[in-house]
């Protein structure tokens, strides 16, 4: 029998729509959408989102049916050789490992899609992010409109 509350990173589908747009609303209802605003956090971007087919990259980590995070590697469709990494946590699962976790498992789906480098965007104010990317290993070089752009060698 399966665990049904096996801590796993799944691809979006189409069966994750109405999870996806609830985490959405409690993202938005936590204040997070300050920080983390790559596309609106609507009904219609879930479903967009979980029906999407292209070659950038959108992932959710769950505990059983919850959503605990959700990240992406965009910037392919549009062309770029460096994709923009992206993720949020719930706030019921901060500070435990899981952002450090999935950023560690979105490099390893980069380099296996032939990324040489990762590119993020950081608010200045938001410390801990900051802390948990410079962790990694990601170099800030310059910052635009309140953002600082970081790299990670892959």
């Amino acid at each position: 029998m399966e665990d049904e509350k096996a801590l796993e990173f799944r691809a979006l589908t189409s069966q994750w729509k109405q999870q996806v747009t609830d985490f959405f609303e409690e993202l938005k209802d936590a204040g997070d959408y300050k920080y983390f605003h790559p596309h609106p956090l609507t009904a219609k971007e879930a479903e967009i989102r979980c029906n999407y087919a292209g070659n950038d990259i959108y992932y959710i980590s769950v505990e059983g049916k919850q959503i605990l995070g959700y990240g992406m590697l965009r910037g392919w469709d549009e062309g770029y050789e460096i994709p923009s990494l992206g993720i949020v946590i719930h706030q019921s699962a901060r500070g435990i490992g899981l952002g450090k976790t999935f950023i560690h498992f979105l490099h390893v789906i980069a380099r296996r899609k032939g990324a040489k480098r990762i590119r993020v965007k950081v608010y200045t104010e938001n410390v801990v992010a900051l802390k948990l990317y410079e962790g990694i290993g990601y170099k800030f070089h310059a910052a635009e409109e309140g953002q600082k752009i970081g790299f990670f060698n892959l």
